[in-house]
């Protein structure tokens, strides 16, 4: 019998790779490198780094400290991308470096709204009802 069974997720070796290429970019970051006038001075953070199936292209999520000029940040980034990959090639031990990709992350933004729709008084009025519903089953 044969199976047709695909991963849910990214397999191991996705995820491995993907967390040892967040911390060369994060540890490259830091050093401030690039002499680019729109990234002076911005901190940036890299929450996540997703490989592809054959490790040769990684999307990299970033976002400079406090949210301001995200994208700015994401299109200097990429407008150096060779640079960035050449300089954190010797530090990921692979045998060949992947291209890199920079995306705005946007799970602070999505976790905020999640946030506000969760402390709504529409929602802490459904949650109140529920629990006086409860005592009275």
């Amino acid at each position: 019998m044969k199976r047709d069974h695909k991963p849910a997720g990214p397999s191991q070796r996705m995820l491995r790779v993907g967390e040892l290429v967040r911390h060369a970019l994060s540890a490259f970051l830091t050093r401030d490198e690039i002499e680019d006038p729109e990234l002076t001075g911005m901190v940036i953070t890299v929450p996540e780094v997703r490989m592809t199936p054959d490790l040769k292209l990684a999307s990299a999520y970033i976002m400079p400290l406090g949210g301001e000029g995200a994208q700015v940040a994401a299109d200097a980034l990429n407008r150096h991308h060779r640079f960035i990959r050449g300089q954190i090639a010797p530090q990921l031990n692979l045998k060949f470096a992947p291209d890199l990709r920079f995306f705005v992350d946007e799970t602070f933004e999505e976790f905020g709204r999640i946030d506000a729709l969760l402390r709504s008084d529409r929602v802490q009025r459904d949650l109140q009802d529920d629990e006086d519903g409860e005592g009275n089953a």
